[in-house]
């Protein structure tokens, strides 16, 4: 079955709204309390507007979407370095094994080195034993000294 990845674009806002929202009952399953309000209409806001948040990637399988990652601009100031940070990364779990993931992070990879950026970074919700065990599989190691927090700015 051939895997294909291209960007995101504005008319794939209906599979990564379904995809995404299959990633937050998965992550919900495993104990995240996050709410959820990622959907169509964010997509295409914050994707697609006058200034975009985030970029993507779509992977197809036999030309049916089945996995995305979403990503965004990041800085390291202590190691001066550009980074691509991933947002979200998600396979189906039925198309899982074709090395769809894989493909999705090699492709943000060679977006990243497009922007001069030197490294990957993201999160991983802790119980995600799955996650945890694709990535180390990749080569990733774990950033052992720093922990994400957090600051609502809104009014």
């Amino acid at each position: 079955m051939p895997v294909s990845i291209r960007p995101l674009t504005a008319d794939d806002a209906d599979a990564v709204a379904m995809m995404s929202r299959n990633f937050q009952h998965y992550l919900s399953d495993l104990g995240d309390p996050s709410p959820y309000s990622f959907d169509r209409a964010r997509y295409l806001a914050d994707g697609f507007g006058s200034d975009p948040a985030f970029g993507g990637l779509l992977a197809l399988l036999d030309g049916q979407p089945v996995g995305y990652l979403l990503h965004c601009p990041n800085y390291d100031a202590d190691l001066a370095i550009r980074q691509l940070m991933i947002i979200d990364l998600w396979v189906e779990p039925a198309t899982r094994g074709h090395g769809i993931g894989r493909k999705l992070m090699q492709a943000a990879a060679d977006h990243a080195r497009t922007r001069a950026a030197r490294r990957l970074i993201w999160a991983v919700f802790k119980p995600n034993r799955l996650a945890y065990d694709f990535y180390y599989r990749l080569g990733a190691t774990l950033v052992d000294d720093v922990d994400w927090m957090a600051l609502s700015v809104e009014r």
